[in-house]
């Protein structure tokens, strides 16, 4: 698939760039390929620099309420200290490596809303043109697809997707704003909480798993957020049970709650589908329908 973003605010006869990204999703970590066609306009003009942001829409809370921004969140420079002549038409690839925090913004090809992307700057004698936004996608690692998957097995439901400014505290987060994955409870864990959010902070080493989980309000109680993390290394990731590591996981977030005990499952868990947020977007899958 070819996206592109065409720069012409330098006038009448002044040259453009497209944007060409390689086609199908790129992982947190990895390699974003793709290629800037540049065409010259009806004169000669000294091409300083080339540059790609990625760009996200992050969700900030503020004492009016909240709101959302688009947050650069990281720059690459991919070329530039050229003359590109008039109607010249040059071509430059590039490859350049995706933070780790880079949001996932599909789960099984289905989009979770996240507007992620990148935009195009090309710097000529002293000026700069911004580019439109090229949509990128982004697929989850495989420690994140297993801790999806085993989720939906076990019966948590996908509800909503989204990003957040700001650090979560105790982490080794880069980025200044997270991902948060917004999930209901399984049934055997509905009395311990109403929901619970995921957060994925990877790094080269592993991936943090962040789980938050809100309790139910009660006669008897206000209720209140629970928070544990676990860090999972990216090597070995076929090897393990993962639903039921995980479904341990959920027993010690409940325990934070005061629950004393939560029901065992009693046999293999059917792959849970719901819809994101963005409703009209379709479903999201936690679970592969080709893995159990």
């Amino acid at each position: 698939m070819v996206f592109k973003g065409r720069l012409g605010s330098f006038g009448i006869g002044g040259p453009t760039a497209d944007t060409d990204l390689a086609p199908g999703p790129v992982l947190p970590g990895g390699r974003l390929v793709g290629e800037v066609r540049l065409k010259g306009g009806g004169t000669a003009f000294d091409i300083e620099r080339i540059t790609l942001d990625l760009t996200v829409r992050v969700e900030a809370g503020t004492g009016g309420g909240e709101h959302e921004g688009a947050v650069v969140f990281d720059r690459f420079r991919v070329g530039g200290g050229f003359r590109l002549d008039e109607d010249e038409e040059r071509g430059l690839p590039f490859s350049v490596t995706l933070p780790w925090e880079t949001p996932v913004t599909e789960i099984h090809g289905q989009p979770l809303g996240i507007v992620l992307g990148v935009r195009t700057e090309l710097g000529v004698a002293g000026a700069k043109d911004k580019g439109g936004i090229d949509p990128l996608r982004v697929g989850p690692l495989p420690v994140q697809e297993a801790v999806l998957e085993a989720l939906g097995q076990l019966g948590f439901g996908l509800t909503s997707a989204g990003l957040a400014y700001g650090r979560i505290g105790g982490t080794g987060q880069r980025l200044p704003f997270y991902q948060e994955i917004g999930l209901t409870p399984a049934p055997r864990y509905a009395q311990a909480m109403r929901e619970i959010e995921v957060t994925f902070l990877a790094n080269a080493g592993g991936v943090e798993v962040v789980l938050e989980a809100d309790r139910p309000r009660g006669l008897f109680s206000s209720g209140h957020d629970a928070l544990t993390r676990f860090t999972v290394g990216h090597e070995g990731v076929e090897g393990r049970d993962w639903r039921a590591e995980v479904d341990g996981w959920m027993r010690q977030l409940a325990a934070r709650h005061g629950t004393r005990s939560v029901p065992a499952p009693h046999g293999p868990g059917d792959a849970y589908s719901a819809r994101t947020d963005e409703g009209e977007r379709g479903r999201a899958r936690l679970s592969s329908p080709n893995r159990r």
